[in-house]
């Protein structure tokens, strides 16, 4: 029982070891956290910035788009494209 008593010893060490760095970075997260949300925090109509490509100026200048805007242009119908399967059936009839 004694010899049982002496392993178990250690380990408790390493648990309050353990719960001690738990704690300290569960502080410099939520101090981190808190950081980063102080503009929404103290401003009456506090919000986070927009991170969307296609509402940043910089971005608009340089002339990027989001992937969401391009994918959306790409699916307008061109009026000046060719229908193919009605060209295809069109050469079948001729031959």
């Amino acid at each position: 029982m004694l010899g049982l008593l002496f392993l178990l010893l250690p380990l408790r060490r390493n648990f309050e070891k353990m719960w001690k760095i738990f704690f300290l970075c569960a502080v410099f997260l939520s101090a981190g956290m808190l950081l980063l949300s102080v503009r929404v925090l103290l401003k009456k109509d506090g919000r986070f910035r927009s991170l969307h490509i296609g509402q940043s100026k910089a971005m608009r200048d340089r002339g990027i788009h989001c992937v969401q805007a391009q994918d959306f242009e790409a699916r307008i119908p061109n009026p000046m494209a060719v229908n193919e399967s009605a060209r295809a059936s069109s050469d079948k009839e001729s031959e």
